[in-house]
């Protein structure tokens, strides 16, 4: 997992109350267990004309011009800035890593469904609360300025706009420690590789019969 620390990007607003996990990345999607290719399918059937089906040719697609990731402004966005319950829906990871894969680093909202809340965490995903007059706010200043860009600072925990304002945030202190850090669960297990090795020898000497001698 890539570290996070501190990152100047443009903001994209998706302008929609309970957006739902199955909006995020389609069910006819999660045939791969692979945590990359997503991306192109990331919000499919809103974002082009046609069904979208695993194994499709999506630059020979028509795209929806009305979509707000179609539009020219937001591209190469790597914050969504989005409104209550994102992620709500089935728990399935494949949702941060289809928004992962497209180049989305930070979400700021008022609120998440939990599941896909710890998911985004787990993958490498800052999800930020904000109160929801502060979330309309960034919506209206991001509206009126074409290629709006925030500045999210994990270590200081501040969000800067390009007026200057600063907005603090408020995250749990191990998975900051983890984001800041890249790792995910595997990369905490790593960390103990050591200790497991060490176990692993001395299980062997204990109780021989458990591997096969």
């Amino acid at each position: 997992m890539d570290e996070f620390e501190k990152m100047t990007a443009i903001a994209a607003p998706m302008d929609r109350a309970n957006v739902d996990t199955d909006a995020i990345i389609p069910k006819q999607f999660l045939k791969s267990i692979k945590r990359s290719g997503f991306g192109p399918n990331l919000f499919d059937e809103w974002r082009y004309l046609d069904h979208g089906e695993p194994g499709m040719d999506n630059s020979s697609r028509q795209v929806n011009p009305d979509f707000v990731l179609n539009q020219a402004r937001y591209q190469g966005a790597q914050v969504l800035l989005a409104r209550d319950n994102f992620g709500c829906g089935s728990s399935r990871e494949h949702a941060p890593w289809a928004l992962l894969d497209y180049g989305f680093r930070v979400i700021i909202a008022p609120s998440y469904a939990d599941i896909f809340f710890n998911n985004c965490f787990k993958n490498g995903i800052l999800p930020i609360v904000l109160d929801a007059e502060t979330v309309d706010r960034l919506f209206k200043e991001l509206d009126a300025s074409e290629g709006y860009q925030l500045t999210v600072d994990l270590d200081a925990q501040l969000i800067t706009t390009p007026s200057g304002e600063s907005i603090g945030f408020e995250v749990d202190a191990f998975r900051r420690h983890c984001l800041l850090n890249g790792l995910d669960d595997i990369g905490l297990t790593l960390q103990k590789v050591d200790a497991i090795k060490e176990y692993e020898q001395r299980r062997k000497a204990e109780a021989p019969w458990l591997f096969g001698n």
